[in-house]
């Protein structure tokens, strides 16, 4: 954006969105595992016992299956209090990653459950061995499994959805698995009582895809995360457009987003006017900072660029002299000499490619001291302007 423009209004009427802070992300995490590991222990042991005492060779391979569950939950556990550590020398933006790489692993354990019940599906459909006809209480087992195992998907679910977790959201997913792969064990049996065993392996190869697609979404959400993928077009415009309405901002340019476990990390350049000071930039980028994480809770770090111009597309001014050099470059006029014992500051502006010198003097400066000056800073290709101000002393 060119030109000098000045943004007076903004969103003052921020949308309420629920924080939740790092210790309730770690308590409600370690809440719905633990709960999760209780009803699964009791879920798998009924399920072998009860497939034992029924003759279901499913309801037996359910209960192992479910089993493997219990090992998904301290998956969760383990990642989840490493996830929630605080910062330090070795981890400076925190553990979050680790969050992302344990959904990577569910979702991956996921994908092997979905191939096992494939496997076995496709070996009991071209099996030659008749398999046993469990008796009917069997049915009640395999409906107990899968109201628990909902149960536990929907409790699941709304806390990953209320404290922002990809890795409780695989593993609500995980027990959505389970119930159907005891929606599975229920229709075998069912159909071994009715005379239609092959029912069995055909709705097991079908759900089977189906949890392989499932953990295929989650893994390829939680690897682009680990690649540093941004957020969506449209959720980018939408903080673009919010920092530009914040008074102070000219433009807002290079705005770049990625994700860390729950959490959102940005950072912006942030076009001011060139010749404001840089405590009144620091200021704009400190109100950017405290309204973008109030308006997006989930944005944990801003790092925010103060750019006197537009340095998107080009740097005119990367190749000009520090202050050091050019100073030097003006002391070593002997023209200059007569000016400096009553300059008090010097300011560089650097824009456009070139430099904007303003000179704060003592009232006794002499006018032929000053156009001496001005004359030297003539020749200077690089200085495109100087102005020269006298200080009152009261």
């Amino acid at each position: 954006m060119s030109g000098h423009h000045h943004h007076t209004h903004h969103v003052e009427a921020l949308p309420e969105t629920v924080h939740v802070s790092r210790e309730e992300r770690q308590s409600a995490t370690r809440r719905v595992t633990l709960v999760g590991a209780a009803l699964n222990t009791v879920l798998s042991i009924a399920q072998i016992v009860g497939g034992f005492l029924t003759q279901s060779q499913a309801l037996i391979a359910d209960g192992f299956h479910t089993l493997s569950d219990l090992v998904s939950d301290f998956v969760v556990l383990f990642a989840s209090n490493l996830a929630h550590q605080e910062a330090d020398d070795n981890h400076p933006y925190g553990h979050g990653r680790i969050e992302t790489l344990a959904t990577v692993i569910l979702g991956l354990m996921l994908a092997g459950v979905a191939v096992a019940i494939f496997i076995q599906a496709w070996g009991r459909m071209f099996s030659d061995i008749a398999l046993p006809i469990p008796q009917p209480i069997a049915l009640a087992f395999a409906a107990t499994a899968i109201i628990g195992k909902e149960a536990l998907y929907h409790y699941t679910m709304r806390t990953a959805k209320r404290i922002h977790s990809p890795m409780l959201k695989a593993n609500a997913w995980h027990h959505r698995s389970d119930a159907i792969s005891s929606v599975i064990v229920l229709l075998g049996i069912a159909g071994a009582q009715f005379g239609y065993p092959w029912l069995d392996p055909i709705a097991a190869m079908v759900v089977a895809a189906m949890i392989l697609y499932m953990a295929g979404q989650l893994i390829m959400e939680s690897t682009s995360e680990l690649v540093d993928t941004g957020l969506a077009p449209e959720e980018v415009q939408e903080i673009h457009d919010f920092i530009a309405n914040i008074e102070g901002v000219e433009n807002v340019h290079l705005l770049r987003t990625r994700r860390m476990g729950g959490h959102v990390l940005a950072d912006a350049h942030l076009q001011v006017n060139g010749r404001i000071s840089v405590s009144e930039g620091h200021f704009i980028s400190d109100q950017v900072m405290h309204r973008l994480r109030k308006r997006f809770p989930d944005i944990k770090d801003v790092i925010i660029h103060i750019d006197p111009e537009d340095d998107e597309t080009s740097h005119p001014c990367q190749n000009l002299p520090t202050r050091k050099e050019l100073l030097a470059q003006l002391q070593a006029l002997p023209s200059t000499a007569a000016l400096w014992p009553d300059i008090t500051d010097v300011t560089l502006h650097y824009n456009d490619g070139k430099i904007q010198l303003e000179l704060i003097l003592k009232e006794t400066s002499s006018p032929e001291a000053i156009q001496a000056f001005r004359q030297a800073c003539s020749n200077i290709t690089c200085i495109k302007q100087i102005k020269i101000f006298t200080k009152l002393v009261h």
